[in-house]
């Protein structure tokens, strides 16, 4: 008593689970393919033969109805019981997925709707043969009918089980393809077309066909006339059914390639965070997969190129992305930027570092904005210093002007956003070389030659300026009317280095020096 009641405890609480998953669903489906399997095996029986040769349930004598009807009991019982074991692993696995994965049951639930349609598949052929043997002692035509019509049904509810089956476990299908939708083994678009074109089209003509062989070889008693109601009821059976068949093909088919198109255009607009859920493991399901392994590929690609951009500037990333990285360099006229923190020793020593971090992280924040406003890019940070070129990697008209029009404005905003901080700014122009220089395992792209030189002693004597700035007079005399405007002329002094006279060029900008508060 005590074991009976424990069984049917766990049978209560197996019964309660399933009714939380998705496999009532399941059931229920199953159970309506094969009932319209069984309305078109007596419909076949009843109007897809002559007049003469038709069967009726009345007809059926006593023994096909008891092997019938036990049959049937045995049939719901093995369906519902292989369809319980075969699920219940890809239910359990579904349910409790987040923990270690089970390989076995990830299988099991990509080959489940192959497996729950075989279960039908077979369930029918063995009734069919079971009650077509019954009636072999009769006649061997009541044979042969009856056997054809359980084989109708056989194939009319394997096609629609399978197809239900396929939409009601999608979502156990999407989370088993998420890890190797590679390994999915699926029926392909092209083996899909086939059985349904056999289903809707050959079998229905092949019937057709045999009706007419044996009403020719007086297999059965009838005459052309008595074939026009099969042949007219296999025609509209074959319509129903295979306008039934074509609109769910036509929709596993068309509704994964919208979605496709959708996330397609997601890209095409720049959204590289789609991704499409991958819900069958036939060639549509690889696409998907083969979709988002695209588009992730795309992510890295662009994730890695806003990070080489960050470290080398933009435009140095999208020039070497199109055209490579090669050592060496090239000649060419730019313009040339250098801003330096005066006292930054100092401030180090006085300050705490996480303070010191955030301080020259905003000084470098404008400089890059103040830099790129004016075409130009910052070449490298050097400590509390940055370089800034106009002119390279890309081709810029006003390269001088650009320059210095960028220290002017970078003196007003570094005072507006930093004024207790000090620095000089010194801005140069002439020829120089640009380009990668280092190794083939690490390079960097920089720029070589006086100016740079002169824009680094400049800024030196910036720093005892009035304006923190100072730019030269060839700069000047390169630049267009409307910048040099804004620079006068000064004296000549020599730089530390050079060896020769370099004219001074000073801005008509007003503004308070700061003085540094490094306590």
């Amino acid at each position: 008593m005590v074991k009976r009641r424990s069984g049917l405890s766990r049978a209560a609480h197996t019964v309660r689970w399933l009714a939380h998953t998705p496999w009532p669903v399941l059931a229920l489906d199953m159970l309506r393919a094969n009932l319209v399997g069984a309305l078109f095996t007596f419909a076949f029986l009843r109007f897809g033969m002559p007049q003469v040769d038709s069967i009726t349930l009345s007809q059926f004598n006593a023994l096909n109805q008891l092997a019938f009807g036990l049959y049937l009991v045995v049939a719901i019982v093995v369906g519902i019981y292989l369809t319980i074991a075969l699920s219940m692993p890809v239910l359990i696995w579904h349910r409790r997925r987040t923990r270690l994965d089970d390989e076995a049951a990830r299988r099991r639930a990509l080959n489940l709707p192959t497996l729950l349609t075989l279960v039908n598949l077979g369930l029918w052929t063995v009734g069919g043969f079971l009650l077509a043997a019954i009636n072999l002692r009769q006649s061997t035509k009541d044979f042969a009918i009856v056997l054809m019509a359980s084989l109708i049904g056989a194939l009319v509810t394997a096609v629609l089980s399978f197809m239900q089956t396929e939409k009601v476990l999608r979502p156990i299908t999407i989370a088993a393809m998420a890890n190797d939708p590679a390994n999915a083994n699926a029926p392909g678009i092209a083996t899909r077309i086939s059985v349904f074109w056999a289903v809707a089209v050959a079998v229905p003509l092949t019937v057709i066909a045999a009706l007419i062989i044996l009403q020719q070889t007086a297999v059965i008693d009838t005459d052309a006339e008595g074939l026009q109601r099969p042949i007219l009821w296999m025609a509209a059976a074959a319509l129903v059914f295979g306008l039934l068949a074509i609109t769910r093909l036509v929709r596993s088919i068309t509704d994964p390639v919208k979605q496709l198109r959708f996330a397609l255009n997601q890209v095409r607009a720049g959204n590289l965070n789609v991704a499409m859920k991958i819900y069958d493991g036939n060639d549509i399901g690889l696409l998907q997969a083969g979709f988002n392994d695209m588009v992730a590929d795309l992510r890295e690609r662009q994730e890695l190129r806003n990070l080489f951009g960050r470290y080398v500037g933009e435009d140095v990333a999208r020039r070497a992305i199109e055209t490579g990285t090669e050592l060496g360099g090239e000649e060419r006229y730019l313009g040339v930027l250098f801003v330096d923190i005066v006292g930054s020793t100092r401030l180090a020593v006085n300050r705490p570092p996480r303070e010191v971090v955030e301080l020259l992280n905003e000084f470098f924040e404008v400089v890059v904005d103040v830099v790129g406003r004016h075409g130009g890019f910052v070449n490298k940070f050097q400590g509390d210093a940055a370089l800034a070129i106009f002119g390279a990697p890309l081709e810029q008209d006003d390269f001088a002007g650009a320059a210095l029009a960028a220290a002017r404005d970078l003196r007003v905003e570094l005072a507006r956003r930093l004024g207790d901080v000090d620095m000089g700014i010194g801005v140069s122009a002439g020829k120089a070389v640009a380009g990668h220089i280092g190794a083939e395992q690490r390079l960097e792209y920089t720029v070589i030659g006086d100016p740079v030189n002169e824009a680094a002693r400049l800024t030196e004597l910036a720093k005892d300026e009035p304006t923190r700035v100072l730019g030269s007079a060839r700069a000047v005399f390169l630049a267009s009317d409307e910048e040099a405007s804004h620079w006068e002329i000064g004296e000549g002094v020599e730089l530390r280095g050079r060896g020769i006279e370099t004219l001074l060029a000073r801005p008509d900008i007003d503004v308070a020096v700061p003085t540094p508060d490094l306590d």
